[in-house]
């Protein structure tokens, strides 16, 4: 017998989830980031080795996975890992603000506030995804996958925001306070979201199913890495997630070195692409679910069509590396803000449908390996990049070169991801089916 989905409210407020997820996040990766390099004159390594820290724990993603799978119960897992996340997070600030007193003390605790951000991220995280993967019809999956990205980038765009209207004049006491506010009003709209959330939407997998019993840790991993399915879109998100965050650091320093624009025009352009991200997004998520059985589009179709185009606008850059100025440069970053969009949310939205290939409750399980795939090539893109850009301009002298060959690099790695994508189900295969109900 199968139960009821999520409906829309249920959606938006596992949205509202992220939402607050990203608002937290956004101090410590973001706004202490800046504190520390600038206002205390730390290396610009510390804190981007910080950030790179709380990606390596979230290796622990499978694990934190695995718990809500085995409790059957994804809510505790959320609200745990909100509260871990929260209380890293405000120590991380009572660390920065330790810096002038003593900087052994204040990175110290620093490197343990990010590994709890990193364990909450990824607690609160993978049990959000996974409870969407139970909870969300097919159909709605890519429109799902759209609202809570959106609604994430909203809420990092308000927290940023409102601390820095509220940080001015900068004291470490007004730190604090803000720092606190944030993390109060994400714990609050937490409570509230999730508040009998699982109770009154069902899941969506057979009413047998719960019946199960537990897979152990190395059980559910062993499965996942016997299916040849699980493995290649395991290779997909490293590849892809790869190609999507090595422009990170560099896009900025691009257009001024090459362009020759001054910082508040390259933000502008920053925010052109983040726009052009959001727009992305919706145009793939609305699209996604649509057409669904209407016309033969599926996800894996926008998935491919988004690194294709990645890799045609990562292909503009490098020839605007060696044009300079002449080039349509800021609607070539529209045009890569666009197809990342696209490309982010049918890749979350086929996650989401191969969630529950497994034999029994192994949806947390299989968005933490995912997630943790994500979380490694994150970490290593930004490095690899302006490494890269680096070691280049050291051996062609010419910035423009140096950009020109990590953007071509870039765009390799989608034209590869869009291979993995063509052979990648967006839904699990009838075999899987099967074998998830016990035949």
């Amino acid at each position: 017998m199968r139960q009821h989905a999520f409906g829309w409210w249920a959606i938006l407020r596992l949205g509202a989830v992220q939402a607050a997820i990203g608002a937290i996040t956004m101090l410590a990766t973001s706004l202490l980031n800046r504190l520390m390099v600038l206002e205390y004159g730390l290396a610009a390594g510390i804190p981007a080795g910080l950030v790179a820290w709380h990606y390596g724990v979230q290796l622990s993603r499978p694990l934190w996975g695995h718990g809500s799978d085995v409790g059957r119960r994804r809510t505790p897992w959320i609200l745990a890992g909100m509260v871990t996340l929260g209380l890293g997070a405000l120590l991380a600030v009572h660390g920065v603000t330790l810096l002038d007193v003593s900087r052994g003390q204040g990175i110290a605790l620093a490197v343990f506030a990010f590994t709890l951000i990193g364990a909450g991220v990824g607690a609160a995280g993978t049990s959000v995804l996974a409870l969407l993967a139970t909870g969300v019809a097919p159909e709605r999956r890519a429109a799902s996958a759209a609202v809570t990205w959106i609604m994430m980038v909203f809420g990092i765009v308000v927290a940023a925001g409102a601390a820095g209207a509220l940080l001015d004049p900068y004291s470490k006491q007004r730190l604090t306070a803000v720092a606190s506010g944030v993390v109060g009003v994400a714990l609050l709209v937490t409570i509230l979201a999730t508040f009998r959330l699982e109770g009154q939407a069902p899941l969506l997998r057979n009413a047998t199913h719960s019946a199960d019993p537990p897979l152990s840790l190395r059980q559910a991993l062993a499965e996942i890495f016997a299916d040849d399915e699980a493995r290649r879109f395991t290779l997909f998100i490293f590849v892809s997630m790869l190609a999507y965050s090595m422009q990170d650091l560099i896009l900025e320093p691009f257009t001024g070195l090459v362009f020759a624009l001054t910082p508040g025009q390259s933000t502008s352009l920053s925010g052109l692409q983040n726009g052009g991200v959001l727009v992305g997004m919706i145009v793939s998520g609305v699209g996604g679910s649509a057409f669904r059985g209407r016309l033969p589009i599926e996800l894996r179709t926008w998935t491919m069509v988004g690194c294709l185009g990645s890799a045609a606008a990562l292909a503009g850059l490098a020839v605007a590396a060696w044009v300079g100025p002449g080039w349509p440069i800021a609607a070539n970053i529209a045009l890569l803000g666009l197809c990342n969009g696209a490309f982010a949310v049918s890749a979350i939205g086929s996650m989401m449908g191969l969630a529950g290939a497994g034999r029994s409750n192994g949806e947390g399980v299989r968005m933490g390996v995912w997630g943790t795939a994500q979380a490694i090539a994150f970490g290593l893109g930004g490095l690899i990049g302006a490494l890269g850009v680096d070691v280049a301009r050291g051996a062609f002298g010419r910035p423009g070169m140096a950009f020109a060959v990590i953007f071509a690099a870039e765009a390799g790695l989608f034209l590869a991801s869009a291979l993995l994508a063509m052979r990648t189900r967006s839904q699990p295969s009838p075999a899987a089916r099967l074998q998830s109900v016990g035949v």
